[in-house]
């Protein structure tokens, strides 16, 4: 299904990016993005626990992973719940997804998720029972907003590990990382957008309206124009 692209994109500047090396080839990226307007924690937990649900986007209802980012997301599955049934702790999340849309960024991973609650989302691959990738996402309330950090970790820490943290390494080399910052900072932004006027089922609130840092109200999720 081809899902327009209904609000801007956020660049790569309205964040904050650190890259750092590590002992035994690992890499770290951390953002720490601009904060989201409207955005309360509570959103962000019921967005990831219905990762699976729909939206109604530009008139019609669509999976809400590839509204989040109608050029890089493709697809989206819960690969296994968790024991007590759905999106939770002990999950498995199946992402498939290309950076910039080029087929050479494509990554189609399952991770498992270790956190999800109202402080955030980790999603961890191990490869036997050692993490050798890490994915959090961390937020707080704030006023202005929602503070959103993530932080990726590449690699595992046992010096044992350096070999295979050079094959990952090769895997995701900088290109790629630079490829993902840019998908990140974009996908997270585009939540300032698509959360403050959805309820649980994924239903547009007409009386609910997030607000710009300027003060100006976001346009409802019904009839926005696409961004050319």
């Amino acid at each position: 299904m081809s899902v327009p692209v209904l609000y801007p994109m956020r660049p790569v500047e309205s964040a904050t990016v650190q890259f750092s090396e590590h002992p035994h080839c690992r890499r770290r990226i951390t953002i720490d993005h601009r904060p989201l307007a409207g955005v309360t924690p509570a959103m962000l937990l019921d967005w990831f626990t219905h990762l699976d649900g729909t939206i109604r986007y530009g008139g019609r209802l669509v999976d809400r992973y590839l509204a989040w980012h109608p050029i890089d997301h493709v697809r989206w599955e819960l690969a296994r719940p968790a024991r007590g049934g759905g999106a939770a702790e002990g999950a498995r999340f199946h992402m498939v997804e290309a950076f910039g849309a080029r087929p050479e960024y494509l990554v189609d991973e399952v991770a498992r998720v270790e956190k999800l609650d109202e402080t955030g989302i980790r999603l961890v691959l191990r490869i036997a029972g050692i993490a050798v990738f890490q994915l959090e996402h961390t937020w707080s309330a704030g006023d202005d907003g929602a503070h959103y950090v993530t932080v990726m970790d590449l690699g595992a820490r046992s010096r044992l590990m350096a070999p295979a943290n050079r094959v990952i390494r090769r895997r995701f080399p900088d290109d790629k990382a630079r490829a993902w910052v840019r998908h990140n900072i974009e996908e997270v932004g585009q939540l300032e957008y698509l959360l403050p006027g959805l309820d649980i089922s994924g239903e547009p609130e007409p009386a609910q309206r997030a607000h710009r840092r300027d003060g100006a109200p976001h346009r409802q999720h019904s009839d926005p124009e696409p961004v050319h």
